[in-house]
């Protein structure tokens, strides 16, 4: 049953849009960051490669399915703004990043891409060509969601919550939500079975924020006091030479002043 045979479902797919459309919105600071900066300090595009790569075959499957004119509109929308995030990665990335960031983007989003439709184009035929790419989106989709794995173990051993903005955590998680309940009233499995796992991912990544997010204030006040610690030390230290010539030409006038009477004496 189509969504726009459904009321509620669509409702759900439109929401869907507007929520994904601004997760793939939200690494836009990052991306104003490494261009203002030129460079990606320690940023990584596995995940932007990965969800391009989604993004492509979630529009292929919707092609074979026919009547899912919203995850075409969503998901062409996204491979758009992914191609852009990548290239500008590219752009001022290091050369090894550069390199590593082509091989996985040829690996995976051509050769890995023509594989997949060429051999479900010639090996399946109706609703089993449809279940196959089906499953191969659950299997991508989920990668997608596990991507920020990586950031997640960043947060909690560098204890700082700078690599994972708390919008997006929540609009992921809320996104997941949206696209949980669009699939289940459209019964089709492939569409909410991984928004389960993204959902708790996303819940997982706000925890993590509550957890850490106060720990980069107490750090950064840490960081003022040892700043105004080493300026007071090298206050002291500058004033230090300052003093002991002054002694010195003190004593100097008063053994002066010990010789000069010690003459008058003896005179």
């Amino acid at each position: 049953m189509g969504a726009i045979h459904h009321p509620l479902a669509f409702t759900f797919g439109v929401l869907g849009n507007l929520i994904s459309f601004m997760v793939y919105l939200a690494p836009v600071p990052t991306f104003y960051r490494i261009c203002k900066k030129r460079s990606t300090e320690g940023f990584q595009a596995v995940p932007y490669v990965i969800a391009l790569f989604s993004a492509m075959l979630m529009i292929y499957y919707a092609l074979i399915k026919t009547n899912s004119f919203l995850l075409i509109t969503i998901n062409g929308a996204g491979c758009f703004i992914e191609t852009v995030y990548i290239v500008l990665f590219l752009i001022f990335a290091p050369k090894k990043a550069r390199v590593f960031t082509l091989k996985m983007l040829t690996a995976l989003n051509v050769v890995a891409y023509c594989i997949i439709v060429g051999l479900t184009l010639l090996l399946f035929k109706g609703h089993n060509r449809v279940r196959v790419i089906g499953w191969v989106n659950v299997v991508f989709s989920v990668c997608v969601f596990a991507a920020p794995l990586s950031i997640m173990r960043l947060v909690i051993r560098t204890k700082s919550v700078e690599f994972m903005p708390f919008t997006l955590s929540f609009f992921l998680t809320l996104s997941a939500v949206v696209w949980f309940g669009y699939g289940l009233l459209i019964r089709d499995p492939y569409v909410a079975a991984p928004n389960i796992l993204g959902f708790l991912f996303g819940v997982a990544q706000m925890v993590l924020y509550i957890i850490y997010k106060d720990r980069k204030r107490i750090k950064e006040c840490n960081d003022t006091k040892n700043k105004q610690a080493e300026l007071t030390v090298k206050v002291g230290s500058m004033a230090t030479p300052e003093v002991h010539p002054v002694g010195k030409g003190r004593r100097r006038e008063e053994e002066g002043d010990d010789e000069e009477q010690g003459e008058i004496e003896r005179r």
